[in-house]
């Protein structure tokens, strides 16, 4: 696992990962672009994506930063759903299905360097982390929920 040696390291991690999550959901929207909503969706969530960099930067920049209590439901959905790479002919399922699993490893990641963390400062920032992520897959979820669960 990655050595971090100071909470820069982290905060570097974080906004490279997040970098990475607006570039797979801008990707995702470019692949799904045959289909506008879906396409939208997506930029939507590459967006929420780069709001949470800003955020880490923020936080970098500061030098402060706030973990919340809030406990973030889990519908356990992506735990039942099978991922496939994505393509220009992917249902909207498919496409949550993806961005739920990739939170879900996001979310394990941050979880796994908590436990880990040398410093409780070290370790409330990767819980904060872990929490986005949480927020994040909840929200596919939800959608997931509505539009592909009730469907059937």
């Amino acid at each position: 696992m990655r050595e971090f040696n100071s909470i820069n390291d982290i905060l570097d991690f974080a906004i490279g990962q997040e970098q990475e999550a607006v570039d797979f959901y801008t990707k995702l929207a470019f692949k799904l672009s045959d289909n506008p909503a879906m396409c939208e969706v997506f930029e939507e969530f590459a967006g929420e994506e780069m709001g949470h960099k800003k955020k880490l930067e923020d936080i970098k920049q500061k030098g402060t930063y706030e973990v919340s209590s809030e406990k973030i439901m889990d519908l356990k959905i992506a735990d039942f759903t099978v991922t496939s790479a994505p393509d220009s002919n992917m249902t909207y399922q498919d496409a949550l299905t993806l961005a739920m699993n990739k939170e879900k490893s996001a979310f394990r990641l941050y979880s796994n360097l908590s436990e880990k963390a040398p410093t409780s400062d070290l370790k409330s920032i990767f819980l904060m982390l872990a929490q986005e992520e949480a927020k994040h897959k909840l929200r596919f979820e939800v959608e997931y929920d509505e539009f592909v669960l009730k469907e059937n």
